[in-house]
């Protein structure tokens, strides 16, 4: 039936973005669940990025793929998962075999991003990640950017618009 489908929706960006809080609250929303790439991290991966430094594409790989594997899951019940899924090809790694996945990247000023890193608890990624990731983002013509300056309504509304 054309009404049950269920969206998969990956919402994207760099660290500080506030893919965890939109993504929990727009899964919320749209009646699927929510999973935070981030816990699918290898401890080792984990390890790394906690001392600062940036995963490379050989350590990043096994991560996309489970990733992959979780999307092609959920195919028929949907799911918001949180990724950085920063560039074309690692997108494209992450929705192998995986039909009609929207992208929502999530944007916000340098500033900001920093003040949220620094503010936040519990989370392995510090704020010397931040600039490697902002060099290594690109936004394509493959997702739909919403800013996340606004109030979490406004940013869960705008990301709600943006897969409509």
């Amino acid at each position: 039936m054309p009404g049950d489908h269920r969206p998969l929706v990956v919402v994207m960006g760099v660290e500080g973005a506030g893919k965890t809080t939109v993504g929990s609250r727009l899964a919320d929303e749209l009646g699927v669940e929510f999973i935070d790439g981030d816990d699918e991290h290898s401890a080792a991966a984990k390890e790394r990025m906690a001392a600062g430094i940036p995963l490379d594409d050989a350590t990043r790989a096994p991560w996309l793929d489970r990733l992959d594997a979780i999307l092609r899951e959920h195919e028929s019940s949907g799911l918001v998962l949180a990724c950085s899924a920063l560039t074309p090809a690692y997108r494209q790694r992450l929705t192998r075999g995986v039909a009609d996945v929207a992208f929502v990247a999530l944007v916000a000023p340098r500033d900001v991003l920093l003040e949220r890193i620094a503010h936040r608890r519990g989370h392995f990624a510090g704020t010397d990640l931040l600039d490697s990731q902002l060099a290594t983002l690109e936004l394509g013509d493959d997702v739909k950017t919403v800013d996340t300056t606004g109030s979490l309504d406004e940013v869960v509304a705008a990301a709600r618009r943006a897969i409509a």
